[in-house]
């Protein structure tokens, strides 16, 4: 496989977690092509929220030898990082190198101009504070990433998981990000556009929760799986799971089970040479002519176009 850079760039008083979402992910791995480097200011250290510090790998010029370049949190968000540093984004973005924030680390990329007239997202907490200091950029506060191509931004923590996970499943396929996500113990794939806050109140240690019925759903996707049937699973009624599924994972059970379904076709166009007619039923998604219609709707593109992109790097 062809070389892909990864650049990691830690400006002053970046958060350690937000840092080591792309360093797990992107970490180099036998079935992958990603050539991971933290760079920053200086060619030294860097000093973290938490007060310790890291060495470095390489400066700001190693941004412009990447094809990636992700940009974690940083702690005060609301002062603009160093001219060198803003230079050195705004050229990385005029010669189109791919760059993704998570959370506070929109601010970075905003500041060197390259949210200007784009919809994006950063933590919620955070969402009025970004488009006051960047007025031209619009902050969509309600889903957990945006992709706009050669520029992403995410939400809090667990949304920059998404979002590095995205870009895998881009590069290499569901198969390849799936088996980063089953590494690190993620979650395979949560849509960009789920809630990034659902509020509501702690369960208590009784309450009633989908897990067991959404593993089970996982389990006969091929059927057709109505909410009744899935209530009758989990021994609620139609009213009462509806409720609960949005409160636990965002969405509807319509909406969660069209994902699944959408992420096995993936994983079965990339690793069998099944008809688009056999994995749609397999999948649940009726006929071949559902599927290509709800595939490219979710993945923009056809299920033969993503075949022939990705089955090679599922073998």
């Amino acid at each position: 496989m062809k070389k892909h850079r990864v650049m990691v760039l830690a400006v002053d008083g970046v958060l350690p977690m937000d840092l080591g979402i792309p360093t797990q992910i992107f970490n180099a791995r036998p079935n992958t092509p990603y050539e991971l480097t933290v760079c920053g200011d200086t060619e030294e250290t860097v000093t973290t929220s938490a007060g310790f510090t890291l060495g470095l790998t390489a400066g700001l010029e190693a941004l412009a030898e990447a094809d990636t370049i992700i940009v974690p949190g940083f702690e005060d968000f609301r002062r603009p990082p160093r001219p060198r540093v803003r230079a050195a984004l705004k050229l990385a973005g005029r010669a189109g190198i791919r760059i993704a924030s998570i959370c506070t680390g929109a601010f970075a990329v905003a500041s060197a101009g390259l949210l200007d007239g784009r919809t994006v997202t950063t933590h919620w907490a955070k969402a009025d504070d970004l488009e006051e200091l960047y007025p031209r950029l619009r902050v969509d506060r309600n889903v957990l990433y945006i992709d706009n191509d050669t520029i992403l931004t995410s939400a809090g923590f667990t949304a920059g998981i998404d979002l590095c996970l995205h870009l895998v499943r881009k590069d290499l396929g569901a198969a390849v990000a799936n088996d980063i996500a089953r590494d690190i113990v993620a979650a395979p794939h949560r849509d960009g556009g789920q809630a990034q806050y659902i509020n509501r109140t702690l369960p208590t240690p009784q309450a009633t929760t989908l897990a067991d019925t959404r593993e089970w759903a996982l389990l006969r996707l091929e059927e057709d799986l109505t909410i009744p049937h899935l209530a009758d699973h989990a021994g609620v009624s139609p009213r009462t799971l509806t409720r609960l599924w949005r409160q636990e994972t965002g969405v509807s059970p319509h909406q969660w089970l069209l994902t699944a379904r959408i992420n096995r076709a993936r994983e079965l166009l990339e690793a069998t040479d099944l008809q688009v007619e056999q994995i749609a039923v397999r999948c649940g998604l009726g006929s071949g002519a559902n599927m290509r219609a709800r595939f490219r709707d979710t993945v923009g593109n056809t299920p033969t176009a993503y075949r022939r992109t990705f089955q090679h790097q599922a073998a």
